[in-house]
């Protein structure tokens, strides 16, 4: 990298991601940081990014031009930043024509080097990354995502779990896998909720021993729909018809609907379960010790055994919910995963199309895939 091309990595910053709280906090200490001592009031040229329409939004990528252009007062130093902008995601605003030509401007300004003394800032919570100005900007300065996760995507509990050990850490807790699994699910992998949590945790075990057991998440972090789904889940593996009724009348009282509870609980459950007692059958594969173990097992075997297996919307296995369905499908008899598989096709059917009482349809289910 050349000099001048070095000099303007460290001179242009930017903290985008879907997690506002979190892209708020870190440019506002990045901007502390970045603000000249001593400069007074001209030591940061501060744009409001939150536009109304598109007029506003190029009106103010141009304030942020002429800003980038006006040479600091006195020959110091002086950071310019464009905060909370609203105009770069995939909305009306962000594809508009005038916007487009004015972040073209802005962008050939950034590319042609900013003067001695500039810094620039750009804070902004929804962005297409598909558009040239956000690759480009990579390549021009220091870009911070901060994403939340999207519970709706197969695998995201694997990110939620790195998440939790990553804010854990300064906190010097050790999550036990259960405590770290049940963490993570409770909390959907909201980083503001895992550092609530953590913190209660924290408290709740002070002392030499910093070791949180599953029991002491169970206790102390509450439950969210999205939990009470999962733990629907993982009771229907292990073949516990009370507790699955538990929490099957949980998810009614919470008002869920019952296609929704058959879409997104029971039937991954028992596709999971099905397809992998196959797997296991068919290749004579040992039950992990933990859900993490089970992808290691499937990058053993051959491409085209794994061609049947649920897939993210990345097109790679969803390695941690075949881990899960792995741990407990000895519980079942190929042929009773066969069977029930049949039973949920079965139930959808009636769901959308009988006079049946849902809920009830919904518990003569679930008693029956779980009977032993």
């Amino acid at each position: 990298m050349s000099a001048a091309k070095s000099k303007t990595a460290t001179a242009i910053h930017a903290v985008l991601g879907s997690d506002e709280s979190e892209v708020k906090r870190v440019a506002r200490e990045l901007a502390e940081r970045l603000t000249p001592t001593g400069g007074g009031d001209f030591a940061c040229d501060l744009i409001e990014g939150s536009a109304a329409n598109a007029d506003d939004a190029a009106t103010r990528i141009r304030q942020t031009v002429d800003a980038l252009l006006t040479f600091p007062f006195f020959g110091g130093e002086k950071l310019v930043w464009l905060k909370n902008a609203n105009f770069f995601g995939d909305s009306v605003l962000g594809r508009s024509a005038s916007v487009q030509e004015a972040l073209e401007s802005l962008l050939a300004t950034l590319y042609a080097g900013l003067s001695e003394g500039i810094s620039f800032l750009l804070s902004a919570s929804e962005v297409d990354k598909r558009r040239t100005f956000y690759k480009t900007l990579g390549k021009l300065g220091h870009v911070e995502v901060y994403d939340k996760l999207d519970t709706s995507r197969a695998g995201w509990e694997e990110a939620a779990m790195s998440l939790a050990k990553e804010l854990a850490a300064p906190l010097e807790l050790r999550l036990e896998e259960e405590a770290l699994e049940l963490l993570a699910v409770r909390t959907g992998g909201d980083r503001r909720t895992l550092l609530s949590e953590l913190e209660k945790l924290s408290l709740y075990t002070a002392g030499e021993n910093r070791a949180v057991r599953e029991e002491e998440v169970r206790l102390l972090v509450p439950m969210t729909g999205a939990t009470v789904i999962f733990e629907l889940g993982n009771a229907l593996a292990t073949r516990n018809t009370q507790r699955s009724l538990e929490l099957l009348e949980q998810l009614l009282t919470q008002e869920e609907s019952p296609i929704g509870i058959l879409l997104v609980a029971i039937i991954p459950t028992f596709r999971n379960l099905l397809a992998v007692k196959d797997l296991m059958d068919r290749h004579r594969l040992t039950r992990p010790a933990q859900p993490f173990f089970f992808g290691k097992t499937l990058e053993k075997l051959p491409p085209e055994a794994l061609e049947h297996l649920p897939r993210k919307k990345d097109g790679t296995v969803n390695a941690y919910s075949l881990g899960i369905a792995a741990q407990h499908a000895h519980r079942f008899q190929l042929r009773e995963l066969r069977a029930a598989q049949k039973a949920v096709l079965e139930a959808n059917v009636a769901l959308v199309s009988s006079a049946q009482d849902p809920a009830g349809l919904l518990r003569q289910l679930i008693i029956r895939l779980t009977a032993t």
